[in-house]
């Protein structure tokens, strides 16, 4: 009779490690990859001042978003700091020398973090994405709206968010006859592909290492 107690407890310590074991393995999540394309993807920029309105564009050097079904992401949306075409040579030249000061600071960069809400398969969703935004050797935390529609693997999305660059220790280029806005209106448009979510642990999950 002990001997088959001294088995049964033995038993249940067995199963019991087993479950422990179990439970200590990384959970699997669902990851998700967007890629977007710089060819078709447009960052437009709007500067007021008390005569006219400035508008130009950046380009898009690469993007790259992972995510996964706990919001956790990583990656990043990298733009050519240079590329600034607002129509004027005299303006992009004084914007990328004293403003931007692009030979120190050669790319904007958004870094995401964390993502609320969910991707749908297919159609449209409504997501916010939680993270630094890098400018002129400095980083900010935002969170920008992104409506999303995938039709297959193609997903086009947009978003607007303003920049309050003088707060953000940028030089304000206004001068005795032309005084212009302290914040940059930004819209982007973008176009991308987006990946099949895939299984994977959380502890290999890639970080953003930036």
């Amino acid at each position: 009779m002990r001997k088959m107690q001294r088995h049964t407890v033995q038993t249940v310590c067995i199963l019991l490690l087993a479950c422990a074991s179990c439970l200590s393995q990384p959970a699997a999540t669902k990851e998700s990859t967007i890629q977007l394309d710089p060819a078709k993807t447009t960052v437009e920029f709007t500067l007021a001042d008390v005569l006219h309105t400035v508008h130009g564009i950046f380009r898009l050097k690469s993007g790259n978003i992972t995510f996964d079904s706990t919001g956790e992401a990583g990656g990043d949306v990298v733009i050519d700091a240079a590329s600034g075409d607002s129509g004027s040579h005299a303006r992009d030249k004084k914007m990328n020398k004293d403003i931007l000061e692009v030979q120190r600071y050669p790319t904007i960069e958004f870094l995401p973090k964390h993502v609320l809400g969910s991707v749908a398969p297919q159609g449209q969703s409504q997501i916010q994405v939680q993270g630094t935004f890098r400018l002129h050797g400095s980083d900010h935390e935002l969170t920008l709206a992104f409506p999303i529609r995938i039709t297959g693997s193609q997903l086009a999305t947009s978003t607007h968010f303003e920049i309050p660059y003088e707060a953000w220790g940028l030089k304000n280029p206004s001068t005795l006859f032309l005084r212009v806005s302290n914040k940059v209106q930004i819209d982007i448009t973008a176009s991308g592909v987006i990946s099949a979510p895939s299984a994977v642990a959380n502890s290999d999950r890639p970080r953003n290492n930036k």
